[in-house]
């Protein structure tokens, strides 16, 4: 049996840096993924999707402009999109281990299980580590529905050679909204089947209901307030069948996508190693340290902390693991303001306190809401659907929450990042000197 100064379980940005700055520093660094090495974001996560959302911005963009100056019809064709996709990630695993080996780092391609505190079996292998991190990511929900096994996986939807005619996504999240949007404007019939009232529920309702909007207008239909009873596969495809209060209903789809949501990837019998967790992730103190086993740490999606299951948390909580490892538990988490952004056309993007959080908080916020298609930026290239939300505390003069919709709220929600983290009088936003005319130069007028 190898003895580690440290495992790493897991390849993404959760891992990654923990184990490049051990390994840096004189640590002899195993890491372990049964899955290609990369990571959910380079492989079948946020960098691929980026790849098709562009596709479908740019066919967005055309539309609008068709009859000011523009006449061709683009259209995608779905192989050729994909061949250019495989061109970000196809190299990926191999270049990452081999930049692992030439730093000394071992890898390990098989699955990890816990057998004590400090002792893992991956394959065939079992390995000890003095320590290790648990950076293993997220994984789908599971829906507990009949014919279950029949859902495509958001990772698999990203391999597709061809794109079927018809498809459901089963919840109404950010994944299936964004390859929604992917998929209606590339031909296919779109369906969601959400069991609330409101998808995308993390998100700002009244932006919301404008991205509800134009889904239709693209020809999406969302089915709110229903439950997905079953799958069933036929010949030439899947039925679906669903709830709605006491009405039952089927639709017919060439394939059916899990969007309903993940949760912590912690399949590695956590109880062998006196691993503590709940639904959130394994259960960390402030130095994300577990608080059952002290040999275990854990960063990311599989840590049950404050912060969003977003690629940049990840990579900062690993930032911090590795300090506290290299010089002892002294650098606790202080989450800073994290922004998020749903990839459709229009983009949604938010920062800080939601509206109800805020007014929790404060009664006299004060809301800021303005629809603003109208303003240059947006009416140059005809779209249809942009509003803004700022809460402002009146009192500090300082944003504490900004919510944006727009083909540019990606961009845009950064500038209000930067005013939250450091409590930027609106006053001095308002000061600021931004280039003209970008997106920018319009948050003076936005305040």
């Amino acid at each position: 049996m190898k003895t580690y100064d440290l495992i790493v379980i897991g390849s993404g940005s959760g891992g990654s840096i923990t184990a490049a700055k051990c390994n840096k520093a004189g640590w002899d660094v195993a890491m372990v993924d049964y899955r290609p090495f990369g990571g959910t974001c380079a492989l079948r996560g946020c960098d691929p999707k980026k790849v098709l959302v562009g596709a479908a911005e740019l066919l967005d963009w055309n539309k609008r402009m068709q009859e000011n100056g523009v006449q061709s019809e683009p259209s995608i064709v779905w192989k050729d999109l994909m061949k250019f996709k495989k061109k970000f990630t196809d190299h990926v695993p191999d270049k990452k281990v081999d930049a692992l080996s030439k730093n000394g780092i071992d890898t390990y391609h098989e699955k990890a299980s816990f057998i004590s505190e400090n002792e893992v079996q991956v394959g065939e292998h079992t390995i000890k580590g003095n320590r290790i991190l648990i950076a293993s990511g997220a994984k789908p929900t599971p829906l507990n529905i009949k014919g279950e096994d029949y859902l495509t996986y958001s990772d698999e939807f990203l391999e597709l050679e061809e794109l079927p005619e018809k498809i459901i996504f089963v919840g109404g999240g950010y994944i299936s909204f964004e390859f929604a949007h992917i998929a209606a404007r590339a031909g296919s019939e779109v369906h969601i089947i959400h069991r609330g009232e409101t998808p995308l529920e993390n998100f700002d309702a009244d932006l919301v209901d404008l991205l509800m909007k134009k889904s239709k207008d693209i020809g999406i239909k969302v089915h709110l307030e229903s439950s997905v009873a079953s799958i069933c596969k036929e010949k030439d495809g899947y039925i679906v069948t669903s709830k709605k209060g006491e009405e039952t209903y089927e639709l017919k789809g060439d394939l059916v996508v899990h969007g309903a949501g993940r949760i912590p990837s912690l399949d590695m019998d956590l109880e062998n190693g006196n691993v503590e967790y709940d639904k959130r992730g394994v259960k960390v103190n402030n130095y994300l340290q577990s608080v059952s086993n002290p040999h275990v740490y854990a960063a990311g999606d599989v840590a049950a902390t404050d912060g969003l299951p977003l690629t940049p948390v990840a990579s900062m909580e690993s930032h911090i693991v590795a300090s506290n490892l290299l010089k002892g538990n002294h650098k606790e988490m202080d989450y800073p303001a994290m922004p998020s952004v749903v990839f459709t056309v229009p983009k949604i993007a938010s920062v800080g306190l939601s509206e109800k959080e805020a007014k929790e908080m404060n009664p006299d916020i004060e809301v800021v809401y303005k629809e603003i298609s109208n303003w240059f930026t947006y009416k140059r290239t005809n779209e249809s659907h942009a509003a803004i939300k700022l809460l402002i505390d009146k009192e500090k003069d300082i944003i504490m929450g900004a919510h944006l919709i727009s083909n540019e709220a990606d961009d845009l929600i950064n500038h209000f990042a930067t005013a939250i983290q450091l409590e930027l009088k609106t006053k001095e936003l308002k000061q600021m000197i931004y280039a003209y005319p970008t997106t920018a130069s319009d948050i003076g007028h936005m305040l």
